[in-house]
């Protein structure tokens, strides 16, 4: 494999921080409208999944991970 090349592994964890980001991204667009300016139990939980996702991902690919 080539130095810049992804293994699956680190796709379906890049497409999955992905996601959590979108979806805690949706939620705090929603709560934004709706008037909500503290952190609802519901954003927590999408932060710390958020969170989780990202320590799984390299620092390179937009993540928290840091070396191997």
């Amino acid at each position: 494999m080539g130095l810049f090349k992804k293994t699956p592994e680190e796709k379906a964890a890049i497409a999955a921080m992905k996601e959590a980001d979108r979806r805690l991204n949706e939620n705090s667009d929603r709560e934004r409208r709706a008037g909500i300016r503290e952190e609802t139990p519901e954003y927590q939980r999408l932060n710390a999944a958020a969170n989780e996702a990202a320590a799984q991902v390299s620092f390179w690919r937009g993540g928290t991970k840091r070396g191997r």
